[in-house]
């Protein structure tokens, strides 16, 4: 087994970022620390938690031009799109902090003679945030500020392919003044990190991955009786009904299934499209998708990406031809792209029709930039399909009525239904999954739920004098 890290870019196939991984020595500080320090923090006051993160967020933002390129090179995002992440990781900050005094405020019982009863809401302790590569730091704020603000102690397991991303959460951090120990991050092998889900020094576990990733978390933490959040992905699916305003949709829909090189747990993987408006919006889909600039993503003419690696790549065209050979058309030459090559990392945007709920393109998440566009003539018959899969993260419906759009959304099995947009946190609304796509919940007044526990006060104020 290796005792170092190394984060591969899929810009070049060099080798970006080579780091040590933890020992089990460095492991036991690193909880020993975290332990030692939320033990005086979860006593600091919330105003000055609020004065250290938004003082974390200005340091962060600050260096957004050196952060941006290393977020292209680490996980190969175009450079003009990098900036973005800086930018939402900022705003879903200041959000969280910004309602923390209220969302951690304690509950009050009510009035009973004699007694005062309130529901305060204390910290869980040390949480352990494992963040993955494809949005390195919006995955990771949506965890560790809220935590932070709760009162509790951080340690931030980042990607193997973006390790840079801990390093620089944690340099924003100590140009605060927080207390040492407070927020930490750690470079650590898959079992390393069992290990620290299972050690009694761990509260909770906030992680953002795959659901055999999860999986594996649920695993490490069945002897333990803590709390674990799961952001697992999905495959999600938007609804075109045929009074959509047919501009916007096909706009919204191709950048939602395309950005990122269609590397978001959010972005759209399938589209459902009333008969009435069907070819015309497969026609404008596919010519706006041709519009790509696919290569370098450190050349400010870049549009789409390399993926994160080639074997990424290969398994979404393995999809593709899949589809293709069971009777769907592909309406992209990848050979007007190019960069594309197979075997590389460095892929194509494709649009597929004659797609079905039989082929895999359909129904298993590709994490790729493709997406299976279906003819429908109903809500009824788009609900059907869009509930006929095994995740749950996020689902779209384009319309002009939103009567309809409630009316609908009611119906499909999700944890955020959009209308008219789509592959976006709002964050104060709460961020969740059915299905395989996880459970828990960041984001919002909800989110701060999760990381923290409820403990009752009963004081009787009013002793009766003994007879």
């Amino acid at each position: 087994m290796t005792d170092t890290l190394k984060c591969i870019s899929p810009v070049d196939g060099s080798v970006y970022v080579e780091r040590p991984l933890a020992t089990d020595a460095d492991i036991e500080v690193i909880l020993a620390r975290a332990g030692t320090a939320q033990r005086a923090w979860r006593d600091v006051h919330v105003a000055e938690r609020a004065r250290v993160c938004s003082a974390m967020v200005d340091a962060f933002v600050a260096r957004k031009d050196e952060i941006a390129p290393e977020i292209s090179w680490q996980m190969g995002r175009p450079a003009g799109q990098a900036p973005g992440e800086v930018a939402g990781f900022e705003e879903r900050a200041r959000h969280m902090i910004g309602i923390a005094e209220a969302a951690l405020a304690d509950i009050d019982a009510g009035p009973k003679d004699g007694f005062t009863r309130f529901i305060r809401r204390a910290p869980l302790g040390v949480v352990l945030v494992i963040a993955p590569w494809n949005f390195p730091y919006l995955t990771a704020v949506n965890s560790i500020v809220p935590a932070v603000m709760a009162g509790n102690a951080v340690i931030l397991k980042h990607s193997h392919q973006t390790p840079l991303c801990a390093e620089r959460i944690a340099e924003a951090f100590a140009a605060t003044g927080l207390p040492e120990g407070v927020f930490q991050f750690i470079h650590a092998s898959h079992a390393a990190t069992g290990r620290l889900i299972r050690d009694d020094g761990i509260d909770f576990v906030a992680f953002t991955g795959s659901v055999p990733g999860g999986h594996a978390i649920q695993a490490a933490a069945s002897k333990r009786f803590i709390g674990t959040g799961l952001e697992l992905g999905g495959k999600d699916p938007a609804y075109v009904r045929a009074d959509a305003d047919l501009d916007h949709a096909v706009a919204t829909l191709v950048d939602g299934a395309f950005f990122n090189s269609g590397q978001s747990c959010c972005g759209i993987e399938r589209i459902y499209v009333h008969g009435d408006v069907y070819d015309r919006f497969v026609e404008e889909a596919a010519a706006l998708t041709r519009d790509y600039v696919l290569g370098n993503p450190l050349e400010p003419s870049t549009t789409l990406g390399p993926m994160v690696r080639p074997a990424a790549a290969d398994f979404v065209r393995g999809q593709i031809a899949d589809a293709v050979a069971a009777g769907a058309k592909a309406h992209i030459d990848p050979g007007a792209f190019e960069a594309d090559a197979p075997g590389s990392a460095y892929m194509a945007p494709q649009i597929l029709t004659g797609v079905d709920h039989t082929m895999p393109i359909m129904t298993e998440e590709s994490f790729g930039p493709v997406v299976g566009i279906m003819r429908v003539e109903s809500d009824d018959e788009a609900v059907g399909l869009m509930n006929d899969s095994a995740f749950g993260l996020t689902a779209a419906v384009f319309t002009s009525d939103e009567e309809a759009a409630i009316r609908i959304g009611e119906a499909v099995e999700t944890g955020t239904w959009f209308m008219n947009r789509c592959d976006y946190l709002d964050p104060a609304l709460a961020w969740t999954g059915v299905k395989n796509s996880g459970r828990g919940c960041t984001l919002s007044t909800v989110g701060y739920d999760a990381l923290t526990r409820p403990k009752s006060f009963h004081l009787k104020t009013a002793l009766q004098e003994p007879e």
